[in-house]
């Protein structure tokens, strides 16, 4: 498992409830929500897949036999989970315009929903999140106990601040690998250990989301993850553009609280962090503690950019399935893991391929 432990920490306390996750893969549901329309016209073939049980990689696969061409004409916004099923959109890049049938693709937990022509591959990113319904299953309390009013009480309260407040905005520990060392393989690729390049921008991606975590779990320990200090530099919300360090005004606070706009964190890379103050001290303070991992990703070329530290779920709605298992709904924009909502309820670390709503 890799990430500080501090950045585990929960933000509202214990985890209130513990619940059997993926029981089934109709329990985990994904939906993409494009950035764009299909234009209607172009050289990709713009495909509306429901995946059961298939990583996005292995239905890159499909794609690459079926149309007969290399992985590289494959686009798709963002990785989804295995053990799920998901919707998600994939391009194919055919210069003729001359499909397969999309008969001959289905089959084996793939289904083609629609398809139409479009200008242009599809992005790494490229949506505009991700709609999730979750199935919890075997509710208990968080010492095991079984449900009861109490604990049922303490669920819905948990779920409302969550609404209210958000949560912080994790990056998953499926980013670090199935066996938590995607950490360790990057300090060998920075000690010259060679690497494919898709192996290597998974590695770098795993040694940002590891130092962002841990400048989070500051934060969170500190209790200023959702609430701006001196220092600061802010992101406006529902874009990534991002401005200061600027005096910490009332005016600036009113605006973190109203959610208009968000504190951040480091994805490091070339430079300095643009922080200052006790903001800029935690970074710097993380940043010192792993020479190594920060030298490797500016080697690396990589440009210093910033990741909200606050994820709000937007319309998060539950629906009680009998005594012990719940159904949560909501919807996460690009870059945000459905793990890092479920960590401040039941304290599940996640499982599977899931990247997030898009990437970083």
């Amino acid at each position: 498992m890799s990430g500080d432990a501090a950045a585990r920490t929960g933000a509202y306390g214990a985890p209130v409830c513990s619940a059997r996750i993926k029981a089934a893969p109709e329990d985990f549901r994904v939906e993409e929500r494009a950035a764009e329309p299909a234009t209607g016209r172009g050289e990709h073939l713009l495909l509306w897949i429901e995946k059961r049980g298939l990583a996005t990689r292995e239905v890159v696969q499909r794609l690459c036999r079926w149309a007969g061409v290399a992985p590289v004409a494959i686009g798709y916004a963002g990785l989804k989970d295995r053990q799920a099923v998901t919707r998600q959109r994939f391009t194919v890049h055919l210069p003729k315009r001359q499909s397969p049938a999309t008969e001959a693709l289905e089959g084996e937990g793939l289904v083609v929903l629609s398809a139409d022509w479009h200008a242009r591959k599809l992005p790494r990113g490229g949506l505009s999140g991700n709609a999730f319904t979750l199935v919890l299953r075997e509710l208990r309390g968080p010492q095991g106990q079984a449900m009861d009013a109490a604990v049922r009480a303490a669920i819905e309260a948990r779920l409302a601040t969550i609404a209210a407040r958000g949560v912080p905005n994790r990056f998953g520990l499926q980013r670090f690998g199935r066996f938590g060392d995607n950490v360790g393989q990057a300090r060998r690729l920075f000690a010259g250990a060679r690497v494919g390049r898709e192996t290597r921008s998974m590695l770098l991606s795993a040694v940002r989301s590891e130092l962002f975590n841990r400048v989070l779990g500051q934060r969170v320990a500190d209790g200023s993850w959702e609430r701006a200090i001196e220092g600061e530099v802010l992101m406006l919300d529902g874009r990534r553009s991002v401005f200061g360090p600027e005096p910490l005004t009332p005016e600036i606070e009113a605006r973190v609280a109203a959610f208009d706009l968000h504190p951040t964190g480091p994805l490091w890379g070339r430079g300095e962090p643009r922080t200052s103050g006790a903001a800029g001290a935690i970074e710097r303070a993380v940043a010192a503690a792993e020479p190594a991992l920060c030298a490797g990703l500016e080697r690396a070329g990589l440009a210093q950019e910033r990741r909200s530290l606050r994820l709000r779920p937007q319309g998060l709605a539950w629906t009680w399935q009998g005594d012990a298992a719940l159904e949560l709904r909501f919807f996460l924009p690009p870059g945000a893991y459905a793990t890092a909502v479920l960590a401040e309820l039941c304290g599940e670390g996640g499982e599977g391929e899931t990247e997030d709503s898009g990437g970083d």
